[in-house]
């Protein structure tokens, strides 16, 4: 069966399999990201088209055949050109299970997360496996343990291929000031208060103004944007557990529901009815392709 167009993003999950998570996108011309981080390790490869990718301070234009890594929490976005088409594939990892991973293959001497120094790669095997492995979860015929095999086999290979260790010892930014550092820890924990930008001031005894360069040059975003993202990851996390949009806004804290849906349309290039959504046997069958 070819492989035909839909405008609506795919989410494909299962939580017999809850380390990782499938997107596909068939027509990306209205499909924008802001600036944004994944607590997973993540991988894209544009199938068709071409596109801007922005990772921290590195600019590529990106076409069909090539694919994009992501280390857990680095500052990115990836859009289209002057709503040109393209389509793309997305692949997230939960980190602590890629480390693991990594190794029982020798790469790493510990099983905790290292950053990978590799953002963007022309190899034909990684971009054909890949696409051979979204096909693998999308089929209801495939047993989920051969999807579970498929999966490690596959991310075996990409992480052999690119194992060098990021040459950013720390991260992609300089590591922050301790007080700094310290508010940051903050906001993971109360990212659903309402915390103005003069209380965070005052609260590592800087100006609004000083606050907002110094978090921007450290973590790659302002601290209400790093705030708005870890309330986005926690609406993520409780639709994916089959909560409902209400609830969801809620949990991310959000009183406004059309609030929520705007910011996390914004940050995840999809609805949260889309992401939500459970993946139906008619869009499974308009993804495949000979």
């Amino acid at each position: 069966m070819s492989r035909s167009s839909t405008p609506q993003p795919i989410f494909w999950r299962d939580s017999r399999l809850p380390h990782v998570e499938l997107r596909v996108v068939e027509d990306g011309r209205k499909v924008c990201y802001a600036p944004h981080t994944h607590t997973q390790w993540s991988m894209g490869a544009i199938t068709a088209g071409q596109s801007t990718f922005i990772y921290v301070d590195r600019r590529y234009r990106v076409g069909a055949g090539s694919s994009v890594f992501m280390n857990p929490e680095w500052v990115h976005n990836c859009n289209p050109i002057e709503n040109q088409p393209w389509a793309y594939l997305m692949l997230y990892v939960n980190a602590e299970w890629l480390a693991r991973l990594r190794f029982r293959l020798g790469l790493i001497d510990e099983p905790v997360w290292q950053d990978l120094d590799c953002d963007v790669s022309r190899s034909e095997p990684l971009f054909l496996g890949f696409r051979d492995l979204a096909d693998c979860l999308l089929d209801e015929q495939v047993s989920i343990q051969q999807k579970r095999d498929r999966t490690e086999t596959f991310l075996s290979e990409v992480m052999v291929s690119v194992s060098a260790p990021s040459m950013r010892s720390g991260g992609p930014f300089p590591p922050a000031p301790g007080p700094i550092q310290e508010l940051a820890r903050y906001l993971d924990d109360h990212c659903v208060d309402e915390l103005s930008l003069t209380w965070m001031a005052d609260r590592v005894a800087l100006s609004p103004s000083h606050l907002v360069r110094v978090f921007r040059k450290h973590f790659g975003m302002t601290p209400y944007a790093y705030q708005i993202n870890r309330r986005i990851q926690l609406g993520q996390r409780a639709l994916k557990q089959g909560a409902p949009i209400a609830d969801a806004a809620l949990a991310a804290g959000f009183f406004d529901q059309p609030h929520f849906q705007r910011v996390f349309k914004r940050l995840v290039a999809a609805t949260p009815g889309q992401y939500g959504r459970p993946l139906i046997k008619d869009q499974v069958q308009t993804t495949r392709r000979k």
